[in-house]
């Protein structure tokens, strides 16, 4: 019986590039491999890319190193048909590189759990040096070594699992929170930073946490803990931010008129215990344009495919206290007129601050407002207080000149802040919903329209 020929295992079709650079070689003579299984990583000025082999046998030798250039048809490596089961099983034509994103995804889906992970080949461990790391680069996919590069971990340091001693992305999340369990606060640099061998991964889209410091080598400090409603909200203001993808339309609503209106309704009210503010007003007036345009009353199904039209109007209002911002709720604003909601907007503030809230009171909210007009400012971005789909924010209100056709004429105007998930509203739709909370602003008669 002959001995199986070799086979020589060319780069494939690649697309439109040529003489792209390796920045990884991932096999090694006297490697087993399988068919689809990465050779090289290539990299060029628009694309990372895996060289998948067209074939499944025992390397020889392999015919390129890092930092050459290679194009279609490329010798990469001789295999020795003869070893490796899926010989037979081998394509007759080579498979196309493959984007990072797919190949990453394959590997991904093709590496086997830690628990079950077969033991490394023999022939694919290179031998440790007097370090204890390997001297061979490590074996590894594009996506693992992205994440260490993230969490700057060293490869080298970290235990195989997977085939030929592959490193898998569970094996490097294993390091991770090992180390950073062994570690704890970490180690003081000289430079004041701390330094745990591998940050922990936040949680955030996986994106890694911002590495820990020490600033009482540069100075004094004193260490104050977040109020409890901070720690509770933050985490709920983080997963919004990054999970909607927030834009935020700017307006002027001219309030002159209604101001001016106001003004009379709270110097009423004084005498009776209560104020007559414009959060007041911006309610009724959310609740037209909520009318109007009903996709900003809503909510996104679990399988963000369809919208839940919500026909009800409660809306959140954000009050400052003491330990830090709430967002208690008025229920059916439709139905209350001025009176009946700045008495309520009163009674819930103060709750608010002597921190006498229920959570039945902080929940069901279909749009929230977010006012500053108190404090200052000329515009923000409120986050979206998900799984509401808007939000409006409103600052200090100012006087300027705006033309009248005729000459310059004094005008209270407003400034509106609407930030909204562009998955939902789209730009047009926000400036008409904003025009529209504008324009009932503009004239308290159309608040009973």
């Amino acid at each position: 019986m002959s001995a199986p020929a070799a086979t020589q295992v060319t780069v494939p079709d690649i697309g439109d590039f040529s003489d792209v650079p390796i920045i990884e070689v991932h096999v090694s003579p006297g490697d087993v491999i399988a068919v689809d299984d990465p050779l090289l990583t290539l990299e060029s000025d628009k694309a990372t890319m895996d060289v998948p082999s067209s074939h499944a046998g025992l390397v020889t030798e392999v015919l390129v190193a890092v930092g050459d250039a290679v194009s279609k048809g490329t010798p990469v490596v001789v295999l020795d048909a003869g070893e490796g089961e899926a010989a037979e099983d081998a394509p007759s034509a080579p498979a196309p590189a493959r984007g990072r994103e797919v190949a990453d995804a394959e590997v991904a889906a093709q590496e086997p759990p830690t628990e079950t992970a077969p033991a490394p080949s023999p022939t694919a461990s290179p031998a440790p040096s007097a370090n204890g790391t390997s001297e061979l680069p490590p074996h590894a996919g594009p996506s693992v070594r992205k994440l260490a590069r993230e969490f700057g971990v060293d490869l080298a340091t970290v235990p195989a699992s997977g085939p030929k001693g592959r490193i898998t992305k569970n094996d490097l999340l294993s390091f991770v929170r090992g180390a950073s369990g062994a570690t704890g606060q970490g180690q003081h640099s000289g430079d004041g930073a701390v330094a745990p061998a591998a940050p922990a991964p936040s949680g955030g889209m996986g994106i890694p946490e911002v590495p820990a410091q020490d600033f009482s080598v540069f100075g004094p400090v004193e260490t104050q803990p977040l109020s409890r409603i901070t720690r509770i909200s933050g985490p709920f203001l983080h997963r919004s931010w990054l999970n909607v993808p927030h834009v935020t339309h700017n307006d002027d609503a001219d309030i002159t008129d209604t101001d001016r209106y106001r003004k009379e309704l709270d110097t009423a009210a004084k005498d009776e215990g209560y104020r007559v503010t414009l959060l007041a007003f911006l309610m009724k007036a959310s609740v037209s344009a909520l009318k109007a345009f009903p996709t900003v009353n809503a909510s996104l199904t679990p399988e963000k495919d369809a919208l839940i039209l919500k026909r009800y109007y409660h809306l959140g209002v954000a009050v400052d206290t003491p330990g830090g911002l709430v967002v208690p709720v008025v229920r059916d604003v439709d139905r209350k007129g001025l009176v009946e909601l700045s008495r309520e907007l009163g009674e819930v503030s103060a709750r608010a601050r002597d921190g006498k809230l229920t959570a039945d009171d902080m929940r069901g909210a279909t749009f929230t407002i977010s006012s500053l007009g108190g404090i200052g400012g000329t515009a923000f971005t409120p986050i979206v207080n998900a799984p509401e789909v808007a939000i409006l924010g409103v600052v200090r209100s100012r006087v300027a000149p705006v033309w009248d056709g005729e000459a310059f004429q004094p005008r209270t105007l407003l400034p509106l802040c609407f930030s909204y998930d562009h998955r939902v509203i789209d730009g047009a739709l926000a400036a008409r919903f904003t025009r529209h909370v504008a324009h009932v602003m503009g004239d308290e008669r159309r608040l009973l329209l």
